[in-house]
């Protein structure tokens, strides 16, 4: 059709022309009042940030010296972070003036011990990485749906 024929055809029925395809071959236009459209487009783009969570990445720091009840204090602290639907990361911190604690070996055990306490709920996202005098991994929530199919 005539791109002419087309505009008056549009403007008869009190619709825009709008080019739906303009890369294809053949360019392809559809008669639509576009207000209406631009309206559904911002309400189906509103619908899906409504929709739409949030990871935030929350924190454990421990230290190399903890003692059992802190760990498990932490442990459950991180339970709850990961049921709220938040990414966890445990940090390992070691204090400025025990540079004797820098054993790298206990140190991923101990990180390990964490990841494996709480592994019927997360899934370690990466390994442990280490940042100067930190060593830490991340930790995701298991997706509940997945688990139930």
């Amino acid at each position: 059709m005539a791109v002419e024929e087309a505009i008056r055809l549009a403007n008869e029925q009190n619709l825009d022309l709008v080019c739906v395809a303009p890369n294809a071959k053949v360019p392809v236009c559809r008669f639509i009042n576009y207000s209406k459209y631009r309206y559904d487009l911002q309400r189906k783009s509103r619908e899906a940030k409504k929709n739409q969570k949030v990871v935030t990445i929350k924190e454990v720091r421990i230290s190399p010296v903890i003692g059992e009840n802190d760990f498990e204090t932490k442990v459950k602290t991180g339970r709850e972070f990961l049921n709220d639907g938040n990414k966890l990361k445990v940090s390992l911190f070691y204090p400025k003036k025990k540079k004797r604690l820098l054993q790298y070996e206990s140190s991923s055990l101990i990180l390990d011990r964490f990841a494996n306490a709480l592994e019927e709920i997360a899934t370690i996202e990466s390994r442990t990485t280490v940042d100067g005098k930190n060593m830490s991994i991340v930790l995701t929530p298991k997706n509940k749906k997945k688990d139930k199919e």
